[in-house]
């Protein structure tokens, strides 16, 4: 009776000790759905662990379960899109007017940067500008003077003859802007980017970047396990978890030997199968590798979610949802058709094909077959 309770207690002890530690496991979270995906080096505030994350990569959700981040000299923005692999991020003003931050922004003291800079001049104009083709910032606008911003020499010296400078800065765009395009109104997201930690490479190869421990701001990759787990941590879960296993294994080998001792001496009757066992083939079909798969070429969805020529889906073909702007898509050179980069990468992973033509652009297939007798 003392054995029973003192193995109880062992088993609750060791129950208790596991699920303590695998609730501090760095779980991908996010503010709700359809806001970006946070895992490392981000840092989910107040819904993952401060350990699943990289000093300086903290984010929240606000009051409408946005996803946002704080700039120490710029304040807060919304995360709009991160790619991990290419190491991006996109950011926008939770109140509407991107333009009027970016007169003061400033990324110093964060751990991001500008992915593309552009200078743009910004003018108070009065003059009316609707026989001209210009693109007025409407949140910075008023009833009596309209505000430009454009990075077109041909336009900078028009305004400038006809309107005051307000300021010029850099912005951190998303692609340079066409010398034809006059003026923009400065809505687009931002794009920046992060050098340290550099987990772009282990993203690539399917691989989960975390810290080594909490103690220290080296990193690891691993395959396989879940990421941000300590080390520490993942040998205790395996003790506490391995020991009644065990308990249970060698309590259920006894007992699996008594039933059979009562069996002992009777005979069972043979049966001959072997006229019934037939040659069986074995077809193993692997996807592709990941250095090949991120050869192939990527792109980011604008606003307008239109396809360069001849992909013109509006849809993916795997997880058949509609396409977003900012959503990564990847295409498969031999075919051009399109999707979303993560579905057809694990696609890829798996199936060394396209999901809708069925093209095998590197199919590695092996036959092997067992002979029963």
């Amino acid at each position: 009776m003392d054995s029973t309770k003192i193995l109880l207690f062992f088993f609750l002890f060791n129950f208790l000790f596991v699920r303590y530690s695998f609730s501090e496991i760095c779980s991908d979270s996010s503010c709700r759905i359809g806001e970006p995906m946070i895992r490392f080096p981000f840092q989910l505030q107040n819904l993952q662990p401060k350990s699943c994350g990289y000093p300086g990569f903290n984010l929240s959700c606000d009051a409408s379960h946005q996803t946002v981040t704080e700039l120490p000299n710029s304040g807060q923005f919304t995360v709009q899109a991160i790619d991990y692999r290419m190491q991006h991020i996109w950011l926008n003003d939770p109140d509407g007017c991107l333009p009027r931050r970016l007169l003061t922004f400033n990324l110093s003291g964060s751990p991001f940067s500008g992915y593309f800079d552009q200078s743009f001049s910004f003018f108070n104009c009065t003059f009316d500008y609707t026989k001209y083709k210009l693109n007025p910032i409407g949140c910075l606008s008023g009833q009596n003077y309209t505000v430009f911003a454009s990075s077109s020499e041909r336009a900078i010296s028009f305004l400038a003859s006809k309107c005051s400078l307000i300021s010029t800065v850099d912005v951190p765009v998303q692609w340079s802007f066409p010398e034809q395009l006059e003026t923009s109104d400065l809505s687009e997201d931002i794009l920046l980017s992060w050098g340290t930690p550099q987990c772009g490479r282990c993203e690539s190869r399917g691989g989960r970047c975390g810290l080594k421990s909490n103690s220290s701001a080296d990193i690891e990759c691993s395959y396989g396990t879940r990421r941000g787990l300590p080390r520490g941590a993942r040998y205790a879960i395996i003790a506490g978890a391995g020991v009644p296993a065990l308990l249970f294994l060698v309590g259920f080998v006894c007992c699996l030997c008594s039933k059979v001792k009562r069996f002992t001496g009777r005979r069972l009757p043979i049966v001959d199968t072997s006229a019934h066992l037939v040659p069986q083939t074995i077809i193993t079909t692997r996807g592709l590798d990941g250095s090949t798969i991120e050869s192939y070429p990527k792109m980011i969805l604008g606003e307008s979610r239109r396809l360069p020529k001849p992909i013109n889906d509006s849809i993916c073909s795997i997880c058949l949802s509609e396409y977003k702007p900012m959503e990564t898509l990847r295409s498969i050179p031999q075919c051009q058709h399109c999707f979303h980069a993560d579905c057809v990468d694990q696609w890829l992973k798996l199936n060394a094909s396209c999901p809708v033509c069925r093209k095998s652009p590197n199919s590695k297939c092996t036959s092997i077959d067992i002979q029963t007798s």
